[in-house]
């Protein structure tokens, strides 16, 4: 995102302060998701589709004021394939997955899917490494074993924070 930060100041100011605008929102969204899923193991409705909602409008607008009707439909479909991948997970194994990891994942998809394919599919990825390395940390420790559930919104939302800023 800081790359396309920076590109957007030089053509369309106005898109600018909206995907800045969008990026501040994901930070907040991502801290008060990650304490809330951490403490009780739930990434709660009232914050995460208004979330879908605030992130999709700033991204698509500052879309269409800087005239990327590619990066428009990239947005959009990268919140749906990144949800229909965690439904099929879900599907798979649900003790694995619970459903608001699926819901978020289109939150994150729309924020990915923005920057490009390659972030949706390193961010995503990211997550599950993230989440591997700490289940293994808590085995290592004795603190847990492979049955142990583990909150992945944070993991989710770390992996794609690193991509928002580095990808």
């Amino acid at each position: 995102m800081i790359t396309e930060l920076a590109r957007l100041w030089a053509e369309a100011p106005v898109a600018f302060w909206l995907v800045l605008l969008a990026g501040l929102y994901f930070l907040v969204m991502a801290a008060w998701l990650t304490v809330i899923d951490i403490k009780h193991q739930v990434l709660p409705n009232r914050i995460v589709f208004p979330s879908a909602a605030i992130a999709g409008a700033l991204l698509l607008v500052a879309c269409l004021v800087a005239g990327d009707g590619a990066a428009a439909l990239r947005t959009i479909l990268g919140g749906a394939v990144l949800w229909a991948i965690y439904v099929v997970l879900r599907l798979i194994y649900p003790a694995g997955m619970g459903y608001g990891d699926v819901k978020l994942a289109f939150v994150l998809g729309l924020y990915l899917g923005f920057i490009g394919w390659p972030a949706l599919l390193y961010g995503t990825f990211l997550a599950f490494v993230l989440g591997a390395l700490w289940g293994l940390a808590l085995m290592a420790s004795r603190r847990g074993t492979a049955k142990t559930q583990i909150p992945f919104g944070p993991f989710m939302l770390a992996g794609a924070l690193v991509q928002l800023v580095i990808g």
